[in-house]
Formats: C-alpha cells, sequence, structure tokens
C-alpha cells in the first residue's frame, strides 16, 4: 500500500466553498481509478480552518495515476484560492 496525507489550511470563511469540492475530488477518486482503494475527507470542530485528507493506493504508480486523472487537475485550479497552506505525506508499507 502507499499511503497518501494532505492536511489544508483553509482560508477563513471559504470552507463551505472548499468542502464540496475536495468531497468530489474524493469520490470521482474511489469511483474511477482501480488503484485508488480509500479516500476520507475529514474534518475536526476543533480545528475548524483545518481538512484533512488520507488517501490509499495499491503503490506510488497508482498514486501518480491519480494525478494525471481529470478530476485531480480540475480540483487544485478550482481550490486554489480557498487553500492557504497544504501539507502533503506519502508513507509505504514497510515490508516484513
Amino acid at each position: 500500500m502507499f499511503a497518501v496525507t494532505v492536511t489544508f489550511t483553509i482560508h477563513d470563511g471559504k470552507m463551505e466553498a472548499f468542502l464540496p469540492l475536495i468531497r468530489k475530488n474524493a469520490q470521482a477518486s474511489v469511483a474511477n481509478e482501480p488503484g485508488c482503494q480509500q479516500f476520507d475527507v475529514c474534518t475536526d470542530p476543533d480545528r475548524p480552518g483545518q481538512v484533512f485528507l488520507y488517501e490509499l493506493y495499491d503503490d506510488e504508480a497508482a498514486f501518480e495515476a491519480h494525478q494525471q486523472m481529470p478530476h485531480f487537475k480540475a480540483t487544485g485550479p478550482a481550490v486554489a484560492d480557498l487553500v492557504a497552506d497544504k501539507e502533503l505525506r506519502t508513507f509505504s508499507t514497510v515490508q516484513r
């Protein structure tokens, strides 16, 4: 598995515009990408300006394919003015 986490900090007053766009991207990823196994959009009432994404892919190549999908390419420009900061991290399964 290849895990991706993304933490977005959203500009004040922009959360209602951001969430439907990122949810649409998540739904399209799971529905249309065989290598995308999970894509969760998470919020926490104690951190009202943050959105956390947790994504699981079969491997790094599946994540790279995700980044070439039309829904992914459309989401970036659509949310750019809504996002104050973005932190992306990736993790690979440790082989036993």
